[in-house]
């Protein structure tokens, strides 16, 4: 994707987990929570990174190594116990991450949410960690799964906020949010401080990798 414009102002659609928030240690205790309640064996925390920002209901299915969809579906119930009073919380913010929203925001950029995470929990954590007032509307998937794939979940934002695609950039850790975004029309931005690796980033058709979040003031006006 060729994009040599520079604009005065752009849609910036962020990831969550791994993009803007650690989320690691709340994540991966939910679900063992969720693992053990099932009398099912837990892998390694440390390998655990890889269920963080895909759909979770995906994870627990291979997690559970099972085709029953109402065993994950009851392992996605656990998870949630824990994570809607407990585990949302146990996150912290990326390094420059709010300085750098401050610097975007001021430049007149309109920044969004755009998370696979349910929308009722990602609006807590980012009020949470007092991000909100950087953000014009957090957007994430309903309970029902609704929204989870990243290329319907950006659809819906740009027909939502009437957004033009070619206005507009990914911002996110994840192969997924590469894909969301080319199918949308959008370039993404990989970025390197999260869950996913630059190789990934790339096959999935990222604009650019990053390795601070601070680079993205710069990328973000030769977009």
């Amino acid at each position: 994707m060729k994009i040599t414009i520079q604009k005065n102002s752009m849609n910036i659609l962020f990831d969550l987990d791994g993009t803007l928030t650690d989320s690691f240690e709340g994540i991966t205790k939910c679900i063992f929570h969720a693992m053990t309640q099932l009398g099912k064996p837990v892998p390694p925390p440390e390998t655990l990174g890889r269920c963080i920002g895909p759909p979770l209901k995906k994870s627990f299915a291979r997690l559970l190594d099972s085709q029953d969809d109402g065993l994950a579906e009851q392992a996605l119930i656990l998870y949630r116990e824990r994570f809607a009073s407990v585990g949302l919380f146990e996150n912290r913010v990326y390094d420059h991450i709010p300085q750098v929203l401050g610097t975007l925001k001021g430049k007149g950029h309109n920044l969004y949410v755009a998370t696979a995470k349910p929308e009722i929990y990602a609006k807590r954590i980012i009020r949470h960690f007092d991000l909100d007032k950087y953000f014009k509307h957090v957007y994430g998937s309903e309970l029902d799964g609704t929204r989870t794939d990243k290329t319907t979940l950006i659809a819906h934002i740009l027909d939502k906020e009437s957004l033009s695609a070619d206005e507009s950039v990914m911002v996110g850790d994840r192969e997924h949010d590469m894909v969301g975004a080319g199918n949308n029309g959008l370039p993404g931005l990989g970025v390197l401080w999260g869950y996913g690796t630059r190789e990934a980033l790339e096959n999935s058709g990222a604009y650019a990798c990053l390795d601070d979040p601070r680079e993205l003031v710069d990328k973000i006006s030769y977009i």
